[in-house]
């Protein structure tokens, strides 16, 4: 008797048992999961790239003479006109020179004005009077070199720019070629980032190619700058370690914010005409490919790979691999398992696309 009780309160346990369990499995069944479809939308994008900042003129200013540096003008930082006198090399043996041809410069000549007297009279041949003038151009012509050479002792700005620091003291002496400092010119700015080549080609291949024309640059304090810079010249090779290639764009620079050698990001405006946007939440990655779960019309998961032409907030610009018609699950990724059928709740794109920041959560 008593193993007949035992058998019979097994025989509950098991039957409560499997009652609970089909009613798990149909709590399941019945689980809800939030499906959707591509939104199909002109958008824009925009991409920073890293960028190196330069002046539009940026040189080395060395001494072309060996002396003494007697004087200086200017002070680091300064701004300077074209023309201005910034040192002065001491001018002394210089002078001394050119003084000495000049004066050789007056004797051919008085030499040259005889000798042509005297031919003019017929005293003299016509080889003494060629003589004389060719001594006469000599002279000149080390007159000029002289005054060549005394010139090169004041060195002036050759153009509008700022001053760097100085490489030399007053009364260093100096040699041919010594740095003396740099100058930049920070009217206009050159402004220079590297693109991918993919994205090169997608440029290259517009029709209009204005969407990459006016850039604007993020500067190193997370702050726009106020003026718009225009990309005018792209190099001509590839760099084969990077496969990236360089674009310059030119900034305005009318009050001296951007200095040579600064850093930034460019930040370029790509407009997308009638692209795919999908969730980011919806997404996930397997071996660096990127996969959707797409339901099908019996309601059972598949996962597809999908290509990324672009990112935005919370949303992917889908390149390939999604039609606007797919449905794709939104959320509980990981609660699913391939070829499951699952019981959706179809949100429509438009919504969806309005609550995304709820979804992306």
């Amino acid at each position: 008797m008593k193993q007949i009780t035992m058998f019979m309160g097994l025989c509950a346990l098991f039957f409560q048992t499997g009652c609970n369990s089909k009613g798990e499995e149909k709590k399941e069944e019945e689980t809800e999961f939030l499906v959707t479809s591509p939104v199909v939308r002109d958008t824009m994008v925009t991409k920073d790239y890293v960028c190196q900042i330069h002046a539009i003129s940026h040189i080395e200013l060395r001494a072309q003479e060996r002396g003494y540096l007697q004087k200086i003008y200017v002070d680091e930082g300064q701004a300077v006109k074209q023309g201005q006198l910034m040192f002065q090399i001491m001018p002394m043996l210089y002078q001394a020179e050119q003084q000495k041809a000049k004066a050789e410069a007056n004797f051919a000549e008085i030499e040259y004005m005889n000798t042509k007297a005297l031919a003019d009279s017929n005293i003299v041949s016509k080889n003494e009077l060629a003589m004389a003038k060719a001594k006469l151009e000599k002279a000149n012509a080390e007159l000029s070199l002289a005054n060549v050479h005394l010139g090169f002792t004041q060195i002036r700005a050759p153009f509008n720019g700022i001053m760097d620091h100085f490489q030399v003291r007053l009364g260093s002496l100096l040699d041919e070629g010594d740095l003396l400092t740099t100058l930049s010119d920070n009217s206009k700015m050159w402004v220079y980032f590297n693109v991918p080549e993919a994205e090169y080609l997608n440029y290259k291949s517009d029709a209009s190619q204005d969407n990459m024309k006016q850039v604007n640059l993020m500067m190193a304090n997370n702050q726009s700058f106020p003026f718009v810079g225009k990309v005018e010249t792209i190099e001509a090779d590839f760099n084969n370690e990077t496969g990236n290639i360089a674009f310059r764009a030119t900034f305005p620079n009318p009050n001296g914010l951007l200095r040579h050698g600064e850093t930034g990001n460019v930040l370029v405006t790509v407009p997308f005409k009638g692209v795919l946007l999908i969730p980011q939440k919806a997404t996930f990655e397997v071996l660096e490919k990127r996969y959707v779960y797409v339901v099908d019309k019996n309601n059972t998961i598949k996962s597809r790979e999908i290509t990324i032409s672009a990112e935005l907030p919370h949303i992917f610009v889908v390149q390939s691999g999604l039609n606007k018609d797919d449905r794709i699950l939104l959320e509980g990724l990981r609660l699913v398992r391939e070829n499951e059928k699952i019981h959706p709740k179809f949100v429509q794109p438009a919504k969806m696309l309005s609550q995304l920041d709820l979804y992306a959560e």
